[in-house]
């Protein structure tokens, strides 16, 4: 799912990114059981019910599963509304307990950026929500109540904005802010914003809170343990990430579980054997080539990273088995 569109994107439709490439690192095979962890506007999961599979699909967006259910209906796709990090255990109060396939696609999705009144864009003027499950904490909750230091550490942390501080001591100082047409301005007069600027400033800003506010890099932790132990042996993952912070941890995942982390060298003692790796070497990072950039331009940052379960004990259910 693309990051806060340019403007140049306005109005850009939905469209499934890296489609083909992702539906090649599933390798679906008619009958098996596959997971669309972020349905969205239904590109992936429909593509992957044509294929063959079985599949059911999750959502924590109410609009998402509202506006979806009549085309899941068509297709044959159980739609669940949920977080992918829950799909285990939703899948098991319907006997679902392996799966061939789990596709995540992160991040927020065309339709929520492109509706002022979800307050994830600064290109139209709406309410500072940015809730992907549309209840809980919204952003304008976060802003007018959190810290100077708090709203600095989470712009710095998830925007990796360096003028970090800054920013937030203006927010604070703009108190209450109840648009994103206002947070907008706040965050361009702090940083000096010039029209021709390449760049809106604003992004960094607006990309760090919505993560903060929805925890989407906890719940991409939690769903790729999730997918981990979902997955039968020879089944695979495919996960598409826009941003740095995303790949960074699907990278450091498969890394981990492959049993890529190194054994040592002679100037460093040999590492203990560690668990057995629960999937094989990762496949090499896959984005987007000229010609689906010339359709999609939101596509330009994004990354596909797979791999293949191997028949290992999942880590992460180890882990749970051993926490007090």
């Amino acid at each position: 799912m693309p990051p806060p569109a340019d403007p140049a994107d306005a109005g850009a439709p939905h469209v499934p990114v890296l489609l083909a490439e992702v539906l090649g690192a599933l390798a679906i095979a008619p009958g098996e059981v596959h997971i669309d962890g972020t349905f969205g506007a239904g590109g992936y999961s429909s593509a992957m019910a044509r294929a063959g599979a079985r599949v059911f699909a999750f959502d924590r967006d109410p609009d998402a599963i509202r506006e979806g259910q009549g085309m899941a209906d068509a297709s044959g796709i159980a739609l669940i509304p949920g977080e992918f990090s829950r799909m285990a255990e939703l899948l098991a109060e319907r006997g679902i307990a392996q799966v061939s396939g789990v596709t995540l696609d992160i991040g927020v999705s065309s339709m929520q950026l492109d509706r002022p009144e979800r307050g994830f864009s600064f290109q139209s003027d709406g309410p500072l929500a940015m809730t992907m499950s549309q209840d809980g904490m919204s952003a304008a909750d976060f802003l007018n109540t959190a810290p100077e230091e708090e709203i600095a550490d989470v712009i710095y942390r998830y925007g990796e904005e360096p003028r970090s501080r800054r920013v937030a001591r203006a927010i604070v100082d703009a108190r209450p802010l109840e648009r994103t047409g206002q947070l907008a301005a706040v965050v361009r007069r702090a940083l000096g914003y010039k029209p021709h600027d390449k760049k809106d400033p604003a992004t960094r800003t607006f990309q760090a809170i919505r993560i903060h506010v929805n925890r989407e890099l906890e719940e991409l932790e939690r769903g790729l343990e999730a997918a981990e132990s979902l997955l039968a042996e020879g089944g695979r993952l495919a996960v598409v990430t826009f941003h740095s912070l995303e790949d960074r941890i699907v990278k450091q995942f498969l890394r981990g579980r492959s049993g890529g982390e190194g054994g040592g060298s002679r100037h460093l003692p040999e590492r203990a054997a560690g668990p057995a790796p629960t999937f094989a070497k990762p496949a090499k990072p896959v984005r987007p080539g000229a010609a689906e950039l010339a359709h999609n331009p939101r596509a330009r940052s994004a990354t596909l990273r797979s791999a293949v379960r191997t028949s290992a004990p999942a880590l992460s259910s180890h882990r749970r088995s051993v926490r007090p």
